[in-house]
């Protein structure tokens, strides 16, 4: 295994840059260890800068570090996607409903372009597609004019990277039947008249995600 050398701007955070990355290719699945010495070396930065890099990742909690276990990926449980997806949930429904009131025509244009985008990249699946679905929802956000409902999004946007990508991994076509049509009734609905009916699309959008999540991790189990 090897990875792209940082570039020598700040190297914490491109340290950090690049292992996050290499989480979200899978090169670092769920769990795996992630040694200072050997990220050091392919990364060509000193073990302090990888350390820097791994604590910004532990802050965004897609790492986890223990005394005397090292630093690993965090894995994806049962509980854990309960608890993300729960709170995504409840930031979500807050984001789109705070866009209906606020998001200008040039929000909605943006929000347009990630949708016509999406169905255009359809085939291309996995890591690309989920980052523009990541794209509508930061660009929700941004519409929102809510710098600090812009960081607790922020706060668990990594994680929901994460295991997102595991849940295009273990049902890939039910996620490619969703992705186009979900985020395209958002959009419509943000510039709309219908708030109840937002919140409740924008909450379903995420619970279907938890959903299908939990059974392929209960199908694991068996």
């Amino acid at each position: 295994m090897s990875l792209p050398r940082a570039a020598r701007r700040g190297l914490a955070e491109e340290s950090a840059d690049r292992i996050r990355d290499a989480i979200f290719d899978g090169t670092f699945p769920p769990g795996a260890p992630l040694r200072e010495v050997d990220l050091a070396r392919d990364l060509d930065v000193s073990r302090g800068s990888v350390r820097e890099g791994l604590a910004l990742l532990e802050r965004e909690g897609l790492v986890h570090s223990a005394w005397h276990r090292g630093t690993t990926v965090i894995d994806v449980t049962p509980r854990d996607v309960e608890e993300v997806y729960t709170v995504r949930a409840a930031l979500d429904r807050l984001a789109a409903l705070t866009a209906l009131t606020t998001a200008s025509p040039d929000d909605l244009a943006a929000l347009d372009d990630i949708v016509t985008a999406m169905a255009a990249d359809i085939d291309r699946r996995g890591p690309h597609l989920l980052a523009l679905d990541i794209a509508f929802h930061d660009a929700v956000y941004a519409a929102s004019g809510n710098s600090r409902l812009v960081q607790a999004w922020q706060a668990v946007r990594s994680q929901v990277c994460l295991f997102q990508l595991r849940r295009i991994a273990a049902a890939p076509e039910d996620y490619l039947a969703r992705v186009v049509a979900e985020h395209r009734e958002l959009a419509t609905l943000i510039r709309g008249e219908e708030p109840e009916l937002l919140a409740r699309t924008a909450e379903e959008h995420v619970h279907s995600a938890r959903r299908a999540l939990l059974a392929h991790l209960a199908g694991e189990n068996h």
